[in-house]
């Protein structure tokens, strides 16, 4: 390997550092990356778009900036890549959906917003480099990147399996080395899980702390933005970057942003960890158990305190969530009608012919799916029984988080029951597809704080390859903090560290 190539091997850290004090050129770094992600996307399918020349430009740009005597940010030179449902101003947006596109068939010729989304101006500000838009499940609903309209993400340790979902696409771009850090959206599991299949660290904030705007919306009251990155102190750094309240978005707080990158490295000890045992029930693959369960043992080691804790309306999470966001699904697509942006169907007779036919041509199986789940829990008559219902639900998982947290600091879980599962093998059983988000649905219902940290990968066997495995790690509202200084410990001791997939073109991730 090249002593250029070796740069994008850097931590996020080393490399803003190195942009900043002058030692490497940004534009030298944006040459590098894009030409890895030229010999590496067809394979991998992390981006829809990649924008070459303006990431050049933008280098460019932030090396004039340090020449001028500029302080740079903390992202300086640091590439960034973004997730398809985030405005990215005239930068093709599609939320990997046919009915944003004018063609209905190329991301290329996507929606191009007139505005940056608050997080992606903030990154933006931060003079990262913007690389491109990354692949996801059309509007975020899905659990293996595969109802992208274009094409799927492929797991970097074997792409015979998906990355999870729904923002596959960005865990790929940073597992990969295709990104150093990368944003997407949380909205039951979406960054955590995806995170935990491809061995990267992926955090959920709690709701509130970062904004929204400029996020196309798929279930209002669970949307989320947050961080990918290789590392925790890379997720902390981006995190805080994006964090805080922003007046073009009404439900995010006004709450201070801890420094999250000084937490890594803070003392832990004698923090108390929860463990709730209806998460280690039947389903649980034992080979996923066995590696979390040897994580609980190693934090234990750190001098955390283990405690047993009950959460006993996690049961109820999978249905209560599919209500929920099904039901503020069907309102916040009804936007897109074929009248004001995006695809229109051709030779309509009248204005509800253009609708149907639009919606129809546009919209993908599963996204139609969730439309008219939703549409009918909101129906007069069945209000009641399921939407009022479960948001009556969605309290007692709320409530019983509010009682686990006053036993204990943190509490630990798997991420995802299983490890990447093929391509395919869920597509035509949603039921299946839907419980792989099982153990990190009740932290978005309940608005808390998450994160994945990769824990010991699976034994190589028959043929299958070694599998990332996540650890997750879920704290009481605005305790971003206590989760980085708990993820950072452990990430110090565990087996994962510095496990990168190879590649098959004769080099590593990293």
């Amino acid at each position: 390997m090249s002593e250029n190539a070796s740069l994008l091997d850097r931590s996020m850290a080393d490399l803003a550092g190195l942009v900043a004090r002058g030692e490497v050129k940004a534009e030298l770094v944006a040459s590098l990356l894009l030409d890895r992600i030229a010999a590496r996307n067809a394979a991998l399918g992390a981006y829809l778009t990649v924008q070459r020349d303006e990431t050049l430009a933008a280098a460019r740009a932030i090396d004039e900036k340090r020449a001028r005597g500029e302080t740079l940010g903390p992202l300086a030179g640091v590439p960034i890549a973004i997730k398809d449902a985030l405005a990215t101003r005239d930068v093709p947006t599609t939320a990997a959906s046919r009915i944003l596109t004018r063609d209905g068939a190329d991301p290329a010729h996507g929606f191009r917003p007139p505005y940056d989304a608050t997080v992606v101006a903030r990154v933006r500000n931060a003079d990262a480099l913007l690389v491109g838009k990354t692949n996801m499940d059309e509007f975020a609903m899905g659990s293996s990147n595969e109802n992208s309209a274009f094409f799927p993400a492929k797991n970097p340790w074997d792409l015979t399996r998906t990355p999870g979902g729904s923002s596959g696409g960005s865990a790929v771009a940073v597992a990969a080395g295709l990104a150093h850090g990368a944003l997407g959206s949380d909205t039951g599991g979406s960054i955590r899980q995806p995170a935990a299949l491809t061995g990267t660290v992926g955090v959920k904030p709690t709701y509130g702390r970062v904004s929204r705007f400029g996020l196309f919306a798929f279930a209002s009251s669970l949307d989320q933005v947050g961080p990918f990155a290789s590392d925790v102190r890379g997720a902390a750094r981006i995190l805080r970057v994006i964090a805080g309240r922003d007046p073009h978005d009404a439900t995010s707080l006004a709450a201070p942003v801890d420094d999250y990158e000084a937490a890594c490295g803070r003392d832990v000890k004698g923090l108390r960890v929860g463990v709730p045992e209806e998460y280690f029930a039947k389903g649980l693959d034992p080979e996923v158990e066995a590696s979390v369960r040897a994580a609980l043992r190693g934090i234990e080691g750190l001098g955390c305190e283990l405690r047993p804790v009950r959460l006993p309306h996690t049961r109820y999470a999978v249905a209560t969530y599919y209500i929920i966001a099904t039901a503020e699904a069907s309102s916040n697509l009804a936007r897109y009608d074929g009248v004001r942006y995006g695809l229109r169907a051709k030779d309509a007779p009248d204005l509800g012919a253009l609708y149907a036919r639009t919606r129809a041509q546009g919209f993908g199986r599963e996204v139609k799916r969730r439309i008219m789940l939703g549409t009918y829990v909101l129906c007069a008559g069945y209000y009641d029984a399921y939407y009022l219902r479960a948001q009556r639900v969605r309290t007692l998982i709320r409530r019983d988080f509010e009682e686990a947290f006053k036993e204990v600091d943190v509490i630990a879980t798997p991420v995802s029951p299983t490890t990447a599962f093929r391509l395919g093998e869920r597509t035509e059983d949603p039921l299946a597809m839907y419980l792989a988000d099982i153990y990190t649905l009740p932290a978005s219902l309940a608005g808390v704080p998450a994160l994945s940290v990769p824990c010991a990968p699976t034994a190589p066997r028959d043929g299958t390859p070694s599998l990332p495995v996540g650890l997750h790690l879920v704290a009481p509202p605005l305790e971003e903090s206590r989760l980085f200084a708990l993820a950072h410990a452990w990430e110090q001791i565990s087996p994962a560290r510095g496990l990168r997939p190879s590649l098959g073109d004769g080099g590593s991730a990293r």
